[in-house]
């Protein structure tokens, strides 16, 4: 499949400044991220007008360009053309601030284990569907093996931890497993239940405590364990290494991880528990309103990769997640929902498209096509959507709504809100996603009466101009008057366009609007002009005047040359074109008209130039 996207990444490592210039490259479930010897090589414009390409970030020296949910299979093709120094989804070590650190670490560390969560989180919903349908009954052995395969991955959430908190610390994934199954064993287990003091050599107090399930205590001792094995390899000869190092890891950390490190982490987790229980009790509305409405900045700058993993935590201490899980799904639903309204509002087929799949990958909970392509570039569907979700994680907040296993936040989530033998939460969810897609689309819809007046087009040799309401000063002195009065039928009939022509004209011409010049005529008796605003216009200085070769012709400007409004562009000799036998009036057409919907004459009779003469509406 990575195939489709060989023309797309190619372009990628083009626009970045060519595959000499890429030092690094890895992905995360969105994005592209990038590392460069030479930041001015980077075409910022082309890379973020391709087709595919969402959006281009430059934060703190690394080059994001987002994607998609397709993001690995575009992976694989960059990955042909550059050489990497990194394995794809691990971010290379850098100096970061304490609080990026942090958010990298827990980033780092739990978005490996998403999908297996998300997994186990789904055979759960379709566990308690089957339940509340009765197709099964809570006695039953397809129950109980239904419900081991979901909750294997939870039982053995600490040894899962262990394997990726091992990878973002550089330090051996299988010792660390090792240490976390030791944590695990039943015996241990049995100890606890028993109930009776344990001491390590009749001396070193073992704190009975019970792991399964945990997660504060296995990412302490792995911090902790990474520095040992460290120490350890740079201490012991390679010779030996290989039996030395497991065997006093495991001694060391072994001792380390029942004695101080895992009762620390044990108490922290009993710490946020309780915290997590005092919000749902007394403030359950704040994480579902801030979540809700701010999501899509958290997103912008990665920091709901620091808060997504509280919600893992809260349900492995309490069985459920009402700290992320509620405002991340209204939210996500509130930005697919403004985005989908600018997709019926908009007048741009461009952006029509984008906002399309952006909406469509929004309901299903991935949100950075949405995000990056419409509704930050826009900001009112983005304003729109925070409210909207806002509004949604109000209600899901009041009403203590919570999740019973992770997933993704779109809206297949909704099952992961059945359990505890009701329907009360999956309900709920419900109603908190109508209100945030209901107050979002509203909001949305009547913001985009002041801001989708504009069309953006493509003009050929220019970069994306933008289409907007504009008045037009009178570009030649004289005679203004409707172009049905012209003596051209070409003109006339105005099939070349609608527009205004002068007669007796004063001979200079002078730009009607800022722009840019398009095209100025080998003969010099006409020039095409595109304003910052999008009009296409052409100025024909007489008719059938193109005979003349030039001659009586004076032009002051070239083709792509930048002009402001009043700026003189051309001149010619009014009198020798006369003398020459030729008829002078100077038709004005708005070349691209079919993309307005009126171009209209304000003004008729003898104008002066500046004067305010034509006005063309979107």
């Amino acid at each position: 499949m990575s195939e489709n996207y060989q023309s797309l990444a190619k372009k990628i490592v083009q626009y970045l400044g060519g595959q000499e210039n890429i030092t690094d490259a890895y992905h995360c479930q969105t994005r592209l991220r990038f590392k460069v010897k030479d930041e001015k090589r980077i075409d910022e414009g082309e890379l973020e007008a391709l087709d595919g390409v969402a959006k281009y970030i430059n934060n703190a020296g690394v080059h994001q360009v987002v994607i998609g949910t397709h993001v690995k299979d575009v992976y694989e093709e960059v990955t042909k053309l550059v050489s990497l120094q990194s394995s794809g989804t691990s971010e290379p070590g850098e100096k970061k601030g304490p609080a990026a650190a942090v958010i990298d670490f827990v980033a780092g560390t739990f978005q490996p284990i998403i999908p297996a969560l998300s997994g186990a989180g789904m055979v759960k919903a379709v566990l308690a569907l089957l339940i509340v349908f009765d197709v099964i009954t809570a006695d039953s052995q397809t129950y109980y093996m239904l419900n081991l395969f979901a909750d294997g991955v939870f039982f053995f959430l600490p040894m899962i931890l262990a394997f990726t908190v091992a990878q973002k610390l550089r330090c051996n994934p299988i010792l660390a497993a090792s240490v976390a199954a030791m944590m695990m064993h039943p015996n241990w287990g049995a100890l606890v239940t028993a109930g009776e003091p344990v001491h390590f050599f009749g001396v070193i107090p073992f704190t009975l405590a019970n792991y399964t399930g945990s997660v504060i205590p296995i990412l302490i001792v792995i911090f902790f364990q990474s520095y040992v094995e460290k120490f350890l390899n740079k201490v012991i000869p390679k010779s030996v290494e290989l039996v030395f190092v497991p065997m006093l890891t495991f001694l060391i950390m072994g001792t380390l991880a029942f004695s101080l490190f895992g009762p620390i982490g044990s108490i922290l987790g009993g710490y946020l528990a309780t915290f997590f229980t005092f919000l749902s009790v007394h403030a359950s509305w704040v994480p579902a309103v801030l979540i809700g409405g701010f999501l899509p900045i958290m997103v912008m700058f990665g920091l709901h990769n620091g808060i997504a993993p509280l919600g893992v935590m809260q349900m492995a201490e309490l069985g459920y997640d009402s700290i992320f899980g509620p405002g991340a799904l209204v939210s996500n639903i509130a930005q697919a929902t403004a985005v989908a309204v600018v997709a019926l509002r908009t007048k741009e087929k461009k952006t029509k498209q984008l906002a399309v799949s952006g909406a469509i990958t929004a309901y299903m909970g991935i949100t950075e096509p949405a995000l990056y392509g419409i509704n930050l570039p826009k900001k009112y569907p983005l304003v729109a959507a925070m409210i909207g979700g806002a509004s949604g994680g109000l209600y899901a907040g009041l009403t203590n709504t919570h999740r019973f296993a992770t997933g993704s936040s779109g809206l297949p989530a909704v099952l992961l809100y059945i359990g505890d033998d009701t329907m009360r939460y999956f309900w709920n969810i419900i109603i908190a996603l109508v209100i945030a897609a209901v107050v979002s689309a509203v909001v949305t819809y009547v913001l985009s009466f002041k801001y989708e007046t504009k069309v953006t087009i493509d003009v050929p040799d220019m970069k994306a101009v933008v289409l907007e309401d504009t008045l037009l000063i009178n570009p030649v002195p004289g005679t203004v008057m409707p172009m049905n009065q012209v003596k051209d039928d070409a003109f006339a009939s105005e099939a070349l366009g609608k527009g205004f022509a002068v007669d007796e004209p004063i001979g200079e011409v002078i730009a009607p609007f800022d722009g840019k010049v398009a095209a100025v005529f080998p003969t010099k008796h006409a020039i095409g002009l595109v304003s910052d605003t999008g009009i296409e216009l052409l100025i024909h200085v007489g008719l059938d005047t193109v005979e003349l070769n030039g001659q009586y012709f004076d032009a002051l400007v070239e083709a792509e040359q930048k002009v402001t409004k009043g700026q003189r562009l051309l001149t010619f000799d009014v009198q020798q074109i006369k003398a020459a036998g030729y008829v002078t009036q100077v038709p004005i057409i708005v070349t691209n008209t079919p993309q307005y919907t009126a171009v209209e004459l304000v003004k008729e009779g003898l104008v002066a130039k500046e004067e305010e003469v034509l006005v063309v509406k979107v």
